[in-house]
């Protein structure tokens, strides 16, 4: 008999502030949905199905708010998924292998604290970091077509938040976040050579 894989959810507590990862199988999963409950008994993630979608209340550390999303089956069963707070526009939710939402987690947990130390008294959430990505998209930028658009522009503006940069497309509007937050934001654009904003073209 084959085992049931098995899939992972995790999200930061609002309310104690720990990682909360739990697995469970993708039979139950297809069977009732799940809920996965922090220890502390004052928060809980639900995904509840209807057979073709599932439907994710979750419970937020970033902003302290339960935020409500509409998964695919396949998202949920069979790839790796990641819910973003729409206050923040961080990941604050992950479903997945055990070892991606192990990562991410971790991550996560890095942000917030970041967060709580450095509220009200820095222009940044990581200085450091946020310096390193400017310096990194400059770089971008002066490569032939580093940052263009998906509308066939060049032109772009942007604007430096407290965790991230937006890339705004001049000529369509297109906008896209490049974290500033963590070592891994910074990793990440690192490997990139050119940057594409989610423009498109005219009919």
């Amino acid at each position: 008999m084959m085992r049931d894989e098995m899939r992972t959810f995790g999200y930061l507590c609002p309310k104690c502030g720990k990682t909360v990862m739990k697995t469970r199988s993708r039979f139950a999963l297809e069977a009732s949905g799940a809920e996965v409950d922090c220890d502390c008994g004052q928060t809980a993630l639900r995904a509840d199905s209807d057979g073709e979608r599932y439907r994710l209340s979750v419970p937020c550390g970033l902003c302290g708010e339960t935020h409500l999303a509409l998964c695919t089956a396949e998202q949920v069963l069979d790839r790796a998924a990641a819910l973003a707070c729409p206050a923040t526009r961080q990941f604050c939710c992950f479903v997945g292998p055990e070892g991606t939402v192990e990562r991410q987690l971790q991550d996560l947990a890095v942000l917030a604290e970041k967060e709580r130390r450095q509220e009200g008294t820095e222009a940044f959430l990581d200085n450091v970091i946020m310096y390193e990505v400017l310096s990194e998209l400059k770089e971008i930028a002066s490569r032939p077509g580093g940052i263009a658009c998906g509308c066939g522009s060049g032109r772009y503006g942007m604007e430096i938040r407290r965790s991230a940069v937006d890339l705004i497309c001049r000529d369509c509007g297109a906008k896209l976040r490049v974290p500033a937050a963590t070592d891994r934001d910074l990793d990440d654009l690192c490997c990139r050579m050119k940057l594409v904003l989610p423009g498109k073209k005219p009919d």
